[in-house]
């Protein structure tokens, strides 16, 4: 459990995004969450890509995150990562593939990165179980900053094919080229997606490779090859940082004008290249077997690695040393039906049971509340979405004002 007098138990969302060495994804995720007054994940569990298409459309504007399980998309495929990440720019949410990672760093690296899904190259989050030992996490911090370079370097190559003019200057000021007729071929690898007007960015171009190789055949006149190859890289800002008065700027309440936060996410701008991993601490099913002492060995782990170990799932805040600044993420969250009375747990009758916003935020800690069927089962998704961020919010605001 969290010490009842840690900071982050009452420090407000915005402030925390500004403390130092936070990771440039904790630092955006919190400051989106601030701006968007939204510490609600929707946990996106269908079957096709429409349907997850639908979903985000509908709970877009109302969440912080969005929770996938590509593997269980019938039709998951390059226009699902396209699509998915086109509505999240659009609607300003993050994408966390909840793909429950645990084995050797050698294949959690191949899971990461590799196969269909290959989650790394488009979920900003994902997570993973600590049961194979800390070097796994160490691998998939290899593999998602390997992959990040791939995916923001391109690779140009220029073959040029000719014969050169005889000339005594040659090799001095004339262009062995001149009477050439010049192929030019382009190739590119994992070329980054063209990047948004509010992208904060740099870019470096490697110093040309040339190579040339000079042919004579018999009966012909010589003939030169050049290969000019250019590597060009860009770095994007890893650490997007908003002065507080960004967030204290935005009106409270949630009367909010829509302008007024408009022009706050377009001051944020896009996510950072970055990827966090959240660790599995702890779960909501009855009878797990995370014991005590796992979740303590999570906690050490995520102490090792803070620039990529972002925070947990987990019941309850496990922030209790001052340095601690972990975010938790909690499942097993519901509201009671018309009718119902509050504070009732409920449970689908296969290990799982809700608890209400107000005792996860509010008493135990927790920073982004997860819910899925409780959403995804009404006809009315984007009025149930906007009822859970609204008692989300409250809960939050009443633990960061000690009610």
């Amino acid at each position: 459990m969290a010490s009842k007098s840690h900071s982050t138990l009452i420090l407000p969302f915005a402030d925390r995004a500004e403390l130092p060495n936070t990771p440039s994804l904790a630092t955006y995720l919190l400051s989106l969450i601030s701006i968007k007054r939204s510490n609600l994940c929707v946990s996106a569990d269908v079957y096709t890509t429409y349907d997850l298409f639908t979903i985000a459309e509908e709970v877009g504007d109302y969440i912080c995150v969005l929770k996938t399980h590509a593997d269980i998309i019938d039709d998951f495929s390059e226009r699902t990562i396209k699509g998915l990440q086109e509505i999240a720019e659009r609607k300003r949410f993050l994408l966390f593939e909840d793909r429950k990672l645990g084995d050797i760093g050698n294949t959690v690296q191949s899971q990461y990165t590799r196969g269909p899904l290959a989650i790394a190259t488009w979920a900003h989050l994902t997570n993973a179980h600590l049961l194979p030992g800390p070097a796994m996490i160490t691998a998939l911090h290899s593999a998602a900053t390997q992959t990040l370079t791939s995916l923001n370097q391109s690779v140009d190559t220029t073959i040029s094919v000719g014969t050169p003019i005889s000339t005594p200057n040659v090799g001095n000021d004339s262009n062995p080229l001149d009477s050439a007729v010049t192929t030019t071929t382009t190739t590119s690898d994992s070329v980054k997606p063209a990047e948004s007007s509010a992208s904060r960015s740099s870019s470096e171009t490697l110093e040309p490779q040339t190579l040339f190789s000079h042919h004579r055949r018999k009966g012909r006149a010589d003939s030169l090859t050049m290969a000019t190859t250019t590597i060009s890289q860009t770095f994007e800002s890893t650490s997007p940082r908003q002065p507080a008065s960004l967030i204290h700027a935005i009106p409270q309440g949630d009367n909010d004008a829509p302008h007024d936060k408009a022009t706050a996410l377009e001051k944020l701008g896009p996510p950072p290249h970055a990827r966090g991993l959240l660790l599995l601490a702890e779960m909501s099913s009855v009878g797990n077997l995370m014991t005590k002492e796992y979740t303590q060995a999570c906690v050490k782990a995520a102490r090792d690695n803070r620039q990529f170990v972002l925070g947990f799932v987990s019941q309850r805040s496990l922030n209790s040393e001052a340095d601690d600044m972990f975010l938790s993420f909690a499942p097993g969250v519901g509201l009671p039906g018309e009718g119902e009375a509050d504070g009732v747990i409920k449970s689908d009758g296969k290990g799982q049971q809700w608890r209400s916003p107000k005792e996860v935020i509010g008493t135990d800690g927790i920073d982004v509340i997860i819910v899925g069927r409780g959403i995804l089962g009404q006809v009315d998704r984007a009025k149930e979405a906007e009822r859970y961020r609204k008692a989300a919010w409250e809960a939050y605001e009443g633990r960061i004002a000690g009610r």
